[in-house]
């Protein structure tokens, strides 16, 4: 099998985004009374940007529906196109900071996909680039921090509860409402491609829009396999909990497991927890009342499950201890048979598999007679905003991320997601970029400029028309049971305050139990403990919130 280096581990690990249990809930709100209101109840809500679908794009080879399946490419486009008209910058200099999963960049200076970014955009760029690891310490300073000091354009992360976020936002950023709300948004064709569903999932903040969301594919986390594996041990369409315990039980030999899992995700509490169809996070009802996830016995019966899989040996021993980046290694080398990770993960889990392993998304099993679900991920992987300032700066910076945001098919978007062709890639028998020595060195994943402004994605992998038609496909029978967290785009000022200490509480105890530390029953006392510290309260601020959405 292929050896894969750590650079190629991090580069998975960034494509798949959200990977663990439910994904982090953005909250954008005040901690005391005192604080600016920045929930959106009684407010006069401006209206979503006017969506305005690309006319340019390429006809896919596999259709996208209404419900969420994405448009698939087999082929790379064999006629890019040409989605902005003209340099969007001015030559001056744009200080931009983000998220990154990747390793630090090559300088500006040595650095020929940075280089080639500036000149198409027609600014130099200054990049402060934030580990993962090092995200909420480094947000924490830059938003305690005077207001001069900020950086022109700023990726607020989703993956994390940033105490106070919504103030800052609120405070510290552009109102944007009026360049882009409704018609507004037509001066910039790529960002109206942005389609609606990610504009809500960003949410408003004080009935205001403040950012540009990152529009995700509607499958959040996957229980990825090796199809192989599964398929010797008897896995099937259609199959019951049961089965699935059955499979992994016959898959698991040795020093071989049939189930990977990563610190922190619960024993694959996504997976698991969807296919027994407990809602994620928060379900909402007819009348609006929100109802906690965690309360419902679903969820508890998911835990239960997951307790028996590695009661019986099917999970790998060290699942409470292993990083994401070293489950992927344990993966690809077959160690493990699975590993839950974001859908996104699909491109590196096709391209970077050793030869003989076929990495395929599974499907839910049903429980107790009642199809299982799928994790519906936030639609906005984190959102940008913009540093305050003159009209005309906000405009320039605009048209800076209306570039970025260029479709696939574009000019644009091979460029910022593969630099030069013949520096960072070269073309591969169906035309499709293949990256280089460079490539694999300088791209954005080192540079993470996609984490400023992105497309809408779809279903393309290089060179591999059969793994776009087996996701299609997978898509199409899973969409329709995608189980949404209904607090995605809605502000809350308790979970703000207590939401990642109150989760901590949650995620441990669902660990303890599926580990053999903790009884279930302990389960019970535990949401008490979550409701009376808060979780209630959440649950009537997301209701008032929601009411004002609707």
């Amino acid at each position: 099998m292929s050896s894969m280096s750590r650079r190629t581990l991090l580069r998975s690990v960034a494509v798949g985004g959200a990977a663990l249990s439910a994904p982090a809930l953005l909250s954008a709100c005040s901690t005391s009374s005192g604080d600016g209101d920045v929930s959106n109840a009684g407010k006069k809500l401006a209206p979503w940007p006017a969506y305005r679908p690309t006319a340019k794009a390429p006809k896919p080879d596999l259709e996208p529906t209404e419900a969420g399946v994405q448009a698939g490419y087999t082929a790379y486009p064999a006629d890019l196109t040409q989605s902005v008209a003209r340099t969007p910058g001015d030559g001056s200099t744009v200080k931009v900071m983000t998220v990154s999963f990747g390793v630090p960049p090559k300088p500006a200076s040595a650095n020929q996909f940075w280089a080639a970014v500036e000149k198409a955009l027609g600014v130099k760029i200054e990049y402060t680039i934030v580990s993962q690891a090092d995200y909420q310490k480094k947000m924490a300073t830059v938003m305690a921090g005077d207001a001069d000091g900020l950086p022109d354009i700023i990726n607020m992360f989703s993956g994390f509860v940033l105490p106070r976020e919504g103030q800052f936002v609120q405070r510290r950023a552009e109102d944007l409402t009026p360049f882009l709300s409704g018609e507004a948004i037509a001066d910039y064709p790529n960002l109206a491609n942005i389609p609606t569903h990610a504009w809500r999932d960003m949410g408003r903040i004080g009935g205001r829009i403040h950012g540009i969301p990152l529009e995700r594919p509607l499958p959040g986390s996957t229980l990825w396999i090796n199809q192989g594996t599964f398929t010797d041990a008897g896995m099937k369409e259609g199959w019951t909990s049961d089965d699935f315990a059955a499979v992994a039980k016959q898959a698991t030999s040795g020093r071989t497991y049939a189930l990977g899992a990563a610190q922190g995700s619960g024993f694959c509490n996504g997976f698991h927890s969807a296919a027994h169809n407990a809602p994620q996070g928060w379900a909402v009802s007819k009348d609006g009342t929100f109802l906690p996830g965690y309360a419902d016995e679903r969820y508890k019966a998911s835990i239960a499950f997951r307790a028996r899989l590695r009661k019986e040996g099917s999970f790998y021993p060290e699942s409470t201890s292993v990083s994401q980046i070293d489950l992927t290694t344990l993966y690809y080398n077959g160690t493990v048979g699975s590993m839950q990770d974001g859908f996104g993960a699909y491109l590196p889990k096709y391209r970077e598999a050793p030869d003989g392993m076929t990495p395929a998304a599974a499907l839910p099993y049903s429980v107790g007679g009642t199809s299982g679900g799928i994790v519906a991920a936030r639609r906005s992987f984190g959102y940008t905003v913009l540093k305050k300032a003159k009209k005309e700066r906000i405009e320039l910076l605009l048209r800076i991320l209306d570039y970025l945001a260029a479709p696939f098919g574009s000019k644009e978007w091979e460029l910022v997601h593969y630099g030069v062709e013949g520096t960072h890639f070269t073309r591969g028998k169906d035309g499709s970029p293949q990256p280089t020595k460079l490539g694999d060195v300088e791209n954005n994943t080192n540079l993470p400029l996609k984490y400023l402004a992105e497309g809408p994605q779809v279903l393309f992998v290089p060179g591999m028309p059969d793994a776009v038609r087996a996701l299609h496909a997978w898509q199409q029978k899973v969409v329709p049971h995608a189980v949404r967290n209904a607090s995605f785009g809605l502000q809350s000022t308790t979970n703000n305050a207590k939401g990642a200490t109150l989760q901590t509480l949650l995620d441990d105890t669902v660990t303890g139990i599926v580990a053999g530390r903790i009884p279930l029953s302990e389960w019970d006392a535990t949401v008490k403990k979550w409701r009376a510290g808060g979780g209630d309260r959440m649950a009537e601020e997301f209701a008032k919130d929601h009411t004002a959405n609707t």
